[in-house]
């Protein structure tokens, strides 16, 4: 997603276009990111303290089902639709909603996020339904408009998460006889395919880009078989697949998984920040497969696969991804400083205090909770406290974006 420069010569030189209007409206990943930061800093302190009895009030959905469908479609979602319309800009070369036509969007997605607090379950479910059927036929309509065909799966997904939100809603409705959980798994296993089909080409990229002399040698082989069985072992995980089955496809998922990353050179990005917390995050992605394969077997709790791929996979890719694309659209330099570092450490934390400590002493897992959700939170406030400057004012080198 970095911005590509044109030389031009200087008897041709021409003055760009001074940027006009809000600047925090100029590109999708501004007001995106900026919710999906203070959604996630303020959505699962709530939910523990609703979960620990600390406080007593029902969201729209029951709470349990709230809470994953707001990390999904409210948290992670903000963000895939602000990295996916910011990249789509460069991918094409065309334009992609800004100024009033963004604010649309957003508008859409707060009013969700808000009606899922206080409104009747209706309001809520009809207006969370609006925003991922019109990003995905925009963003579908730029890549078919500039032939740019390897993106369009990226495009059909959303489309999917479009679909898989509608059978959430009607599910809780009652309408049809689907359980709403697996619904929810659904739309965490396409956020995943999303986060490997990403990861495969950008963190081997900027590896080599930031490591002088390091070469990565991707093979496209080991990534189509990496992706498909990724997409098979969810697919069957999703549809309560025969155990045996389950379990070997997702074995299978995360053994290639494994050996595409070691084929990245991990260890090499210790010394650079903005690139380990890919590696680790990725690292969790990987672990998250291996632990849903152990489920159909009896010899793992779902939902300790299920938060290592939400928590460590997700939300450490979002945090990576919003900080390095955040500082390369806004003009600044791509390296990071204590507080984005201390962001990172707490967004990992959260994932093991989450994941491991509940396996490793399941007795205190109120207490992990507590704590998982006090670092994730501290992570995004940090976010916040550092980017929302650069993300409501205009780049730092002038340029339009």
């Amino acid at each position: 997603m970095s911005d590509i420069l044109l030389p031009i010569s200087p008897c041709n030189a021409t003055v760009a276009p001074a940027p006009q209007g809000w600047p925090w409206l100029r590109l999708a990943f501004r007001p995106f990111y900026l919710g999906a930061a203070l959604w996630a800093a303020f959505i699962v302190p709530l939910w523990v303290a609703i979960f620990t009895g600390a406080i007593v009030w029902a969201p729209a959905p029951p709470a349990l089902l709230w809470h994953a469908h707001e990390m999904l479609f409210g948290f992670a979602i903000a963000v895939i639709v602000g990295f996916l319309l910011t990249a789509g800009k460069t991918w094409t070369g065309l334009a992609t909603p800004r100024g009033p036509a963004l604010g649309v969007l957003v508008a859409l997605w707060l009013s969700a996020r808000i009606a899922s607090l206080v409104a009747p379950y209706m309001v809520f479910a009809v207006l969370d339904m609006a925003l991922l059927p019109v990003v995905g036929l925009i963003f579908l309509r730029l890549l078919l408009r500039s032939k740019n065909w390897r993106n369009v799966p990226l495009a059909v997904i959303l489309l999917l998460l479009s679909a898989v939100n509608l059978a959430f809603h009607l599910s809780v409705s009652g309408v049809i006889s689907l359980s709403p959980m697996q619904c929810l798994y659904a739309g965490l296993a396409l956020v995943v395919m999303i986060e490997c089909v990403m990861a495969g080409r950008v963190v081997p990229f900027f590896t080599t880009s930031a490591i002088v002399g390091l070469k990565i040698v991707t093979l496209p082989w080991l990534e189509r078989a990496a992706l498909a069985a990724t997409a098979t072992g969810l697919a069957l995980w999703v549809g309560d697949g025969p155990a045996g089955l389950t379990a070997a496809a997702l074995g299978l998922a995360f053994a290639l998984n494994l050996i595409r990353q070691l084929r990245w050179h991990p260890l090499a990005t210790r010394s650079r920040p903005i690139l380990w917390i890919l590696h680790l995050s990725h690292l969790w992605l990987v672990l998250g497969l291996g632990l849903l394969a152990l489920v159909p077997l009896g010899l793992m709790a779902q939902s300790l696969g299920v938060h290592a791929l939400g928590v460590g996979a997700t939300g450490g890719l979002i945090i990576g991804m919003m900080t390095r694309t955040a500082r390369g659209h806004t003009g600044r330099a791509l390296s990071v400083d204590p507080s984005e570092i201390a962001a990172y450490g707490l967004i990992m934390s959260a994932a093991a205090l989450r994941v491991l400590l509940p396996m490793l002493a399941p007795a205190l897992y109120t207490y992990s909770l507590v704590a998982a959700a006090t670092v994730w939170s501290l992570a995004f406030l940090i976010y916040l406290w550092k980017y929302t400057p650069w993300l409501l004012r205009a780049r730092s080198d002038g340029k339009d974006g």
